[in-house]
């Protein structure tokens, strides 16, 4: 069986929870083919020697392709009647029923983006959408607008592909396009795995955004909820890690018949075996399993260690994570550090092998403002550690067990940007150092119960098998 996995802006070029998540995925299901389609931004590194994972034996290939356009020759569009009135519902973000993924890949009809958006029948389309719309606002601005959305689209889709027995998109927005059109075109399953809820993390950067004008934002946000939409009509089964994100998936259209919620598993970790318990009279050891990038907000965690010094608590703090996602952060990071002087307490490791050094640990810090199912929490539990995590995603589930709790709190879980009561919550565990075990204990037996590796991936073996039923394949 050949398998498509759609992943944007992540494997095998990001570290991160979705691309171990696809790595895993790949290693443990040998007896299937995997095809890695990666979507990467314009200017990207994209090179083979640019990838953070070495792909297993069953990954065939990684195909790479850009958001962005290329100037070509034109070809121009030769539009019917009916494709006019797709393009233009399409345009509008209106087109739920995905009859544009029947033609927008075929330069016989629409032309190229060099040819499409430079033609009168674009012009005419994108009048009829303004006087539609009916915003106070220059009509040149528009345009380029609904170019600037639309065009790296079309491109994409009008790329080479080869042909799979099932495509599994790794998220919506543009992987979930890309997987409804070839689920269209191919008439092959589409499966797809939101870690996170792709359309409301684009809606939270375009509301924080400076470079998209007021007035388009709203056109900016329909926009990516409309594609996730598309990838919603269109999948077979629609995957969430949890619950929470299942009933918001139903919230914005996703049919209730179409979902299924698999978490993500972990090997149990022989860490838990091999620590020692915590004295109050050393420094208490501290970890975060992190890409250091604005969202995972390590500049909340370094106030946060500035108040437990402040306090006159004894720490170490090591941030295990890649450094070269986005350089001008890390550089604000090491500058609040050093502003704070705190270099000889806090740590930036660098991506490393993260389990030899749990063994190390007392506590694990996790201050996102934003997560699905965080993989490094599963990881730092199954090793008997505790968690001090925002409650932003699953973390607050994974880490008190939530409705169905059967073992106990696992940590501490602290509402988001809040330097003081990350503090604070350390410091419970330099008062009463009995609560690390306690807390460990709990989460260890939470992986234990809930959150196996093998069961994951059976599941997912499982679905392929079913969803696949008409294809011929061997074990």
């Amino acid at each position: 069986m050949k398998i498509a996995i759609i992943a944007e802006g992540s494997y095998p070029f990001v570290s991160g929870g979705v691309s171990s998540w696809i790595h895993t995925l790949i290693s443990e299901m040998p007896e299937f083919d995997f095809t890695i389609i990666s979507i990467m931004p314009s200017g990207s590194a994209i090179t083979k020697e640019d990838w953070k994972y070495k792909l297993p034996a069953n990954g065939k290939s990684v195909e790479v392709y850009k958001l962005e356009v290329k100037e070509e020759n034109p070809i121009y569009p030769n539009l019917s009647d009916e494709n006019r009135d797709v393009l233009l519902s399409f345009f509008l973000s209106k087109d739920t029923s995905g009859k544009a993924m029947r033609f927008l890949g075929d330069t016989s009809i629409i032309g190229n983006p060099s040819g499409f958006f430079r033609s009168r029948e674009f012009w005419e389309i994108v009048q009829v959408c303004y006087k539609e719309e009916k915003l106070q606002s220059s009509f040149i601005d528009y345009f380029w607008m609904i170019r600037n959305k639309y065009e790296p689209i079309i491109h994409l889709l009008q790329s080479d592909f080869d042909e799979y027995d099932i495509v599994h998109a790794a998220s919506t927005g543009y992987a979930g396009v890309l997987g409804a059109y070839l689920s269209a075109q191919q008439d092959i399953p589409l499966l797809v795995t939101e870690h996170g809820i792709y359309s409301r993390e684009r809606e939270e950067e375009i509301l924080k955004s400076d470079w998209i004008p007021m007035i388009y934002k709203n056109r900016w946000i329909q926009f990516f909820y409309f594609l996730s939409q598309l990838a919603y009509d269109r999948a077979e089964q629609l995957i969430t890690l949890f619950q929470k994100n299942s009933k918001i998936q139903e919230r914005l259209g996703a049919p209730k018949s179409k979902q299924l919620v698999i978490a993500n598993g972990v090997t149990l970790s022989d860490s838990s075996l091999q620590r020692k318990n915590f004295s109050n009279e050393t420094p208490i050891q501290i970890g975060a399993i992190v890409r250091v990038v604005p969202i995972k907000d390590i500049i909340t965690m370094i106030y946060a260690a500035d108040m437990l010094r402040k306090r006159n608590i004894l720490f170490d703090l090591y941030i295990f994570g890649p450094l070269d996602e986005d350089k001008e952060y890390v550089q604000e990071c090491v500058n609040l550090v050093n502003e704070l002087g705190l270099k000889d307490s806090i740590t930036f490791t660098g991506k490393i092998n993260v389990q030899s050094k749990l063994v190390e640990l007392d506590v694990l810090l996790l201050t996102s403002i934003s997560e699905g199912q965080p993989l490094a929490i599963l990881e730092g539990l199954s090793a008997g550690i505790p968690f001090v995590s925002t409650n932003v995603g699953d973390c607050e589930e994974l880490i008190t067990g939530g409705d169905i709790d059967l073992f106990g709190p696992a940590g501490f879980v602290v509402p988001p940007v809040n330097p003081r009561q990350v503090a604070e919550s350390i410091e419970k565990y330099v008062e009463e150092p009995s609560l690390i075990e306690l807390h460990g204990r709990n989460g260890l037996n939470r992986v234990k119960h809930r959150y196996q590796l093998s069961e994951v991936i059976e599941r997912y073996r499982s679905l392929y098998k079913e969803v696949g039923l008409g294809i011929q394949w061997q074990e």
